[in-house]
């Protein structure tokens, strides 16, 4: 058998884990300074810079949980049925003024104050009324149908603390405390381009040997999803100085900056001499596939991730180690990536010595249980492979692939990239 090549016996090439650590020890030894106050109709993904404490008890007083009749809880019969006078209504926003007193009850609506001297709501089903007066059969319990104040969050308690992303949910909870506006912290800018004398952009005519530039455009849905502050600065030739001047103007404008291609080790081309002129860059070799080279660093204070070519390769590293990274620059206190042991359908192989992130589809079998199905063709290159997963197959550094019916890691996209 031939024995395996490439990174798969490189003792220099890092594995996946390594790297991530790496980079994490750096972002988290220089986060990014600077916190804003947003008003919340405008903190959807923002990452909240300070803690948030409960003003009030929410709900504010004891309601109902829906429509029906306020009743006190001796009154409730252990058999048979008994009849409650009806002494007045009460409405959400509308309180009953008075006291329920013995034999007595309310008719009520959601949300509406329990009033004084009840506890317990019948819910309008299950009552037979009559001219002044209802009638309840026993089986009832004290205190049903009661929603208490301070039960959804209590005055003085912790409601969302720092490096949480605000979701939907999040400022709707905000807005029932009655806060108008939140610290968050601000957006990092993050500059990114292309290199190239073969790229052309959308429009252009391809000559032989050119291709358009797809990576812009797919770190760009990358990183808006991310809700950094973009920007674009399109294709940069392969000529000295033309490099020199993107990646200087990009590490002045910008805390981060992002480049696809020309970061493999050797080759010969101008990205590589510039960056370590101008900064302090490593370049890795991960023992993944794909996106084997990756070059991280610092430009003049603004930190450096410089991606491979391949349209999947950049969209692989910037997932596995990109997307952490400007969450943790964000402010954001990055959660682990869900995780499932699910079976695959097909054959799959791969080099022990590498971690292999292959793109699958989830599905259900004939019996609804979750299994995953291999994109096919899994070349760096072929983008499409990207299109229509869903998900990543993880087949760690030991393995040797996987047989239809084994368990495999899957690792969803979630909507992330």
């Amino acid at each position: 058998m031939k024995p395996p090549t490439d990174c798969d016996t490189d003792p220099t090439a890092l594995s996946v884990t390594q790297a991530r650590e790496r980079i994490q020890a750096m972002i988290s030894a220089s986060p990014l300074k600077g916190i804003e106050r947003v008003a919340i109709r405008d903190a959807l993904d923002r990452v909240l810079a300070s803690e948030i404490i409960s003003p009030i008890n929410v709900p504010g007083h004891d309601n109902s949980a829906m429509d029906g009749y306020a009743v006190r809880g001796d009154d409730l019969p252990t058999e048979d049925h008994t009849t409650l006078e009806l002494i007045g209504e009460a409405f959400a926003g509308s309180t009953f003024l008075g006291t329920v007193g013995p034999g007595q009850c309310v008719r009520i609506m959601t949300g509406a104050v329990i009033p004084q001297g009840a506890d317990t709501v019948i819910m309008q089903e299950q009552v037979s009324r009559n001219d002044g007066s209802i009638q309840i059969s026993h089986g009832h319990r004290c205190g049903q149908n009661v929603r208490y104040a301070g039960e959804d969050l209590a005055q003085g308690q912790v409601v969302l603390s720092p490096g949480r992303r605000l979701t939907p949910a999040d400022l709707g909870m905000l807005a029932s405390l009655g806060v108008p506006e939140v610290s968050v912290h601000r957006r990092p800018r993050v500059a990114f381009f292309s290199t190239g004398d073969e790229l052309r952009s959308l429009g252009e005519i391809l000559e032989e040997g050119q291709i358009y530039d797809s990576n812009r455009y797919t770190l760009h849905g990358m990183l808006t999803r991310l809700g950094v502050e973009v920007i674009n600065m399109g294709v940069i030739k392969d000529r000295r100085e033309d490099v020199r001047e993107a990646f200087l103007h990009a590490a002045e404008m910008a805390d981060v900056v992002i480049t696809s291609g020309g970061v493999s080790v050797g080759e010969a081309d101008f990205v590589k001499e510039t960056l370590e002129e101008l900064g302090q860059v490593g370049f890795w070799k991960i023992a993944m596939r794909p996106g084997r080279p990756l070059a991280f660093g610092e430009i003049n204070g603004a930190r450096f991730f410089g991606l491979p070519g391949n349209p999947v390769s950049v969209m692989a590293t910037f997932y596995l180690f990109v997307r952490e990274a400007l969450q943790r620059l964000s402010g954001q206190t990055p959660t682990p990536p869900l995780l499932l042991k699910l079976p695959v359908t097909d054959r799959l192989r791969k080099r022990i010595g590498r971690t292999d992130f292959q793109r699958g589809v989830l599905g259900r079998d004939a019996n609804g249980n979750l299994q995953v199905t291999s994109t096919g063709g899994q070349g760096s290159g072929i983008l499409r492979s990207m299109s229509s997963a869903d998900c990543f197959i993880i087949l760690p550094e030991t393995s040797s692939g996987a047989e239809p019916g084994d368990l495999v890691d899957v690792q969803p996209f979630a909507g992330m990239i």
